[in-house]
């Protein structure tokens, strides 16, 4: 699979911005530059303006940037010397800035170095425009169609310098560029299509969930039909989990300190926790993760190679310190609830059990209509200290993975960078109906834990051995899972997963006590039913409740009370006439138990 960096598509949006770049300064000549990279599905450029651009402003720099690509310019390479780069920026700040870092290398505000000097420093020049960059760009603007670009996909954003709040801040403009005008329009129409999705806006509408500045940014509260569909989730997949094995567990939402020391979360993302909280001599920390409290309930028992696996499932609430700026509605939260599950393996169980975890992890992406994913390996970064745990251990665990992917005849790609602290990965990687990735299900191979935890259990030679420990979420997280199929399904949910199920209409007041009377059939029948018994006019009932995206509208009126019918008037419109009451039943629990997409 090609990366990313290597595309085309990349080179087209990176030289788009160095473009945007000379347009903008011909509009502001006073501005300063800043950066400018190709990012997912764009590109943007930072800049230091006299003045805040205006809509017309962006209008007239779109239009130049036009006429650059149509005079067919090559993008030129140059390796230059500091002395000559600082020559050619010489009243540009941030360019001087950056090169004194490409001369020395980078240290953070403890002096740590977090980047190297680099090797040789080059400079990239299309008609009347230099830039500091290492590149790749196209050869010549004539590569790039001036029908594919735009710079308006996003508003004009603020930026502080280096993403550090002490420096300046500075404009961000936004730009999306595809290889033809067909991509382009794609794009944009996704784009919308993204809007009308937005799980805050469909949350909101639907009464799903609030969040309340008085609460806390990040915490989102569930609303009564936001927690019915949370709970069928959670039911759902707490039976699947029974079915296979699993034994439920409960654990705090705090631990002692040294607990998360052990384990080694603390102080690897001691940034991403929130800080300590002193009890009488103790110190305790919001819970970050459910795995540690998960290996103190194996180790409070002596387990036999016979007791293995041992498979502990929890619905746990765990808390992270995210960014204000970061935080977005369901997606990205401070405190959400994990799927999760770690199972406490002999070596010779771990192939079969990981397999197995994937193969449930597959059910359940099936079950919700979430068929289009990719795997992806994540192993260490053989650059980076983050990683915890021996040479030897690491390479088992990544041996397993790969052997259960290719036994599962499983396509997947293996990326550097993208493992846990303790431990390779397996994520599944899902592509929503608006084209965009998100990253589900995660099963991770775990032999540090068990070290650092001194797990064990009694082999069948009477020997101590530590068991290897698989992680496990299917959902990930369940509030951002949630967003998910918020904005996978647009709102219209699957029967089984709708809040309400199905809707009693009245044609009159008349009708309203055999209303009443059908939906404590379907609610005996195990259904989530309502009865729209305020005031107005059928019709305009029916539209409200098809805007709300009920599966199901039952009109009942006359006839209806004679024949003991109800008359099916589905979401998409659809009407399919009266029905016996036990055959609605029939049909409606089918739809439901078999999860089927099908009459909704």
């Amino acid at each position: 699979m090609e990366r990313y960096e290597d595309s085309k598509l990349y080179r087209i949006r990176h030289s788009l911005a160095h473009v945007m770049a000379e347009a903008m300064l011909e509009r502001f000549p006073d501005a300063k530059i800043a950066i400018g990279p190709p990012i997912e599905d764009g590109f943007y450029y930072d800049f230091d303006f006299p003045q805040p651009p205006t809509e017309e402003d962006i209008k007239w720099v779109e239009k130049r940037m036009k006429k650059i690509l149509s005079g067919n310019h090559d993008f030129v390479v140059r390796e230059v010397t500091p002395e000559e780069a600082r020559q050619i920026f010489a009243d540009q700040p941030y360019k001087l800035e950056l090169i004194d870092d490409l001369v020395n290398g980078r240290v953070d505000e403890n002096g740590q170095q977090i980047a190297q000097p680099a090797e040789k420093i080059t400079i990239y020049t299309q008609n009347k425009f230099t830039d500091l960059c290492r590149g790749p760009h196209v050869a010549n603007t004539k590569e790039i169609d001036p029908k594919a670009f735009s710079i308006t996909f996003k508003p004009v954003a603020g930026a502080y310098w280096r993403g550090d709040e002490k420096n300046k801040q500075l404009t961000r403009v936004y730009g999306t560029a595809w290889e033809s005008e067909a991509d382009l329009k794609d794009y944009l129409h996704r784009l919308e299509e993204a809007r009308r999705r937005d799980h805050r806006n469909v949350g909101e509408k639907l009464g799903l969930f609030v969040i309340s500045p008085l609460v806390g940014k990040g915490l989102p509260l569930w609303l009564p039909k936001g927690a019915i569909l949370r709970d069928t989730l959670e039911r759902w997949l707490r039976d699947v989990q029974i079915e296979n094995g699993y034994s439920p567990v409960v654990t705090p939402h705090i631990g002692n300190l040294n607990l998360y020391r052990t384990s080694g979360h603390y102080p690897y993302y001691k940034d991403s926790q929130y800080s300590p909280i002193q009890v009488d001599d103790e110190e305790f920390l919001l819970k970050p993760m459910n795995c540690p409290h998960h290996c103190m309930i194996y180790k409070s028992a002596m387990r036999s190679y016979r007791d293995l696996p041992v498979r502990l499932a929890e619905f746990g609430t765990v808390y992270r310190y995210e960014q204000s700026g970061e935080l977005h509605g369901l997606t990205r939260v401070r405190g959400f609830t994990v799927d999760d599950a770690h199972l406490y393996v002999t070596p010779e169980q771990l192939l079969d059990e990981f397999i197995n975890v994937v193969k449930l992890i597959q059910y359940v992406f099936n079950s919700l209509s979430l068929t289009d994913f990719r795997a992806r390996v994540g192993i260490r970064d053989p650059q980076s200290d983050k990683y915890v745990g021996s040479d030897t251990l690491w390479e088992q665990a990544t041996q397993a993975i790969l052997q259960a992917c290719d036994q599962l005849g499983m396509s997947y790609t293996v990326e550097e960078g993208e493992a846990a602290f303790y431990g390779p990965k397996l994520d599944f990687i899902f592509r929503d109906v608006l084209k965009r990735e998100w990253q589900l299900g995660t099963v991770q191979v775990d032999y540090n834990l068990p070290e650092r935890f001194d797990l064990e259990y009694i082999g069948e030679d009477n020997q101590r051995h530590r068991p290897v420990m698989i992680h496990r979420a299917p959902f990930g997280s369940l509030e951002r899972f949630v967003g998910i199929l918020i904005e996978h399904f647009g709102g219209e949910f699957p029967m089984w997963l709708s809040p309400v199920q199905a809707v009693l209409i009245p044609v009159s007041d008349n009708h309203l006590d055999y209303a009443r009377q059908v939906a404590t059939q379907l609610k005996q029948a195990g259904m989530r039913v309502e009865v729209d018994d305020s005031k107005g006019r059928m019709t305009k009932k029916i539209r409200q409740h098809r805007e709300l995206h009920t599966p199901h509208m039952l009109i009942v009126g006359d006839r209806d009370m004679e024949n003991n019918t109800v008359s099916l008037r589905l979401r998409s419109d659809e009407d399919l006439g009266a029905m016996p009451i036990d055959e609605y039943i029939r049909l409606a629990k089918h739809i439901i138990e078999t999860k089927s997409l099908a009459l909704q």
